[in-house]
């Protein structure tokens, strides 16, 4: 999914948290291997969407619906709270909740979080929150709003971090949003703690995710965008996809396949050619809303549920002749023939 600054950075974090920096330094209690926070490298999380009512309150009904949702389909893990999560909309208190509720439906998913904000002090609140219910990995933006800080000012803000706790944390590049690049320089310094997995490249730069491949082949470096997905997978590597929201099964295919020495191109042929067909039908739909509509339209018709899912304030919500053009769009989906 190519998202834009303005998609997500009209939003502001409210309040601010309780907790305190301190904490035993995590390096000093940890040793051995690297620890990647999966099984395997080369699998597919879903950065899943977090499902609102029509009043904009997060749904947990509607939240475990989703996580079964995506069991079924095939996912190996879930990112909560990523940008697809609309994470910014949401306060402290509401975060906790989210991740709580994914927690209690996550089956055998592997479940990372997204504890980052602006600030270090919420952020280590989040992801020690994120440790404390069980969550398998941390997915962390860099500090937004600050047009792209220092790597000094950014190598601080992840030492802290990363002293704070001791699960597996993956680094977020998304810099269209964040206006943060996370850099080599960034990376090699976070080298020396062994709970660096990995990062999530949703740069949608085919150049410079050739550059973390090459540079970094012992850490998992995840593609978010699936313009990147084949040398992803052809170098041994995972994906994290928006994509998934829409069509999980489809995204899960592609993994499965490889998995079997299949060909697992074709399934990605047919997971671009559904996203083509729902991109032709968007008329200028907010992403979010988008998602979430459709996801919502598949789990009725396919999964026996329907929790119908909105777009949280600021984003706007569906017109009736988008949601027209949406339903329309995902009915040619599936009518596709199998790949």
């Amino acid at each position: 999914m190519e998202v834009t600054r303005r998609d997500t950075l009209g939003l502001a974090a409210a309040g601010l948290a309780a907790g305190a920096l301190a904490a035993a330094p995590a390096a000093a209690q940890m040793a051995g291997a690297r620890r990647l926070g999966s099984k395997e490298k080369v699998a597919y999380w879903v950065a899943t969407v977090t499902p609102c009512d029509a009043k904009g309150q997060f749904d947990p009904g509607a939240m475990k619906a989703v996580m079964e949702w995506h069991q079924k389909c095939g996912a190996d893990g879930v990112v909560v709270l990523g940008t697809s999560g609309e994470f910014p909309s949401f306060s402290v208190a509401e975060r906790k909740l989210i991740t709580e509720t994914a927690m209690k439906h996550k089956g055998n998913m592997n479940i990372m979080v997204g504890p980052g904000t602006p600030n270090i002090v919420e952020t280590i609140d989040l992801a020690r929150h994120a440790q404390s219910v069980g969550a398998d990995g941390l997915l962390v933006i860099p500090p937004f709003y600050f047009n792209q800080p220092p790597n000094e000012g950014l190598i601080h803000y992840y030492t802290q971090l990363f002293e704070a706790v001791s699960i597996p944390i993956n680094l977020y590049h998304i810099p269209g949003t964040s206006e943060v690049k996370i850099t080599h320089e960034l990376l090699r310094a976070m080298m020396k703690y062994p709970h660096l997995a990995g990062i999530k490249d949703s740069s949608g730069d085919p150049a410079g995710f050739a550059e973390f491949l090459k540079g970094f082949p012992e850490l998992n470096m995840r593609c978010g965008t699936s313009n990147n997905l084949i040398p992803a997978v052809e170098a041994g590597m995972g994906a994290i996809l928006a994509d998934g929201n829409q069509f999980s099964d489809k995204c899960a295919d592609i993994f499965k396949t490889w998995r079997a020495k299949g060909d697992w191109k074709a399934k990605l042929a047919h997971l671009r050619a559904a996203q083509g067909i729902i991109r032709d039908h968007n008329m200028g739909a907010n992403t979010y809303a988008s998602m979430k509509y459709v996801l919502s339209l598949r789990m009725a018709k396919e999964g026996g549920v329907s929790p119908m899912m909105y777009a949280r304030t600021p984003m706007p919500q569906l017109t009736d002749a988008q949601k027209a053009s949406l339903k329309a769009g995902l009915e040619k989906v599936m009518q596709m023939p199998a790949a």
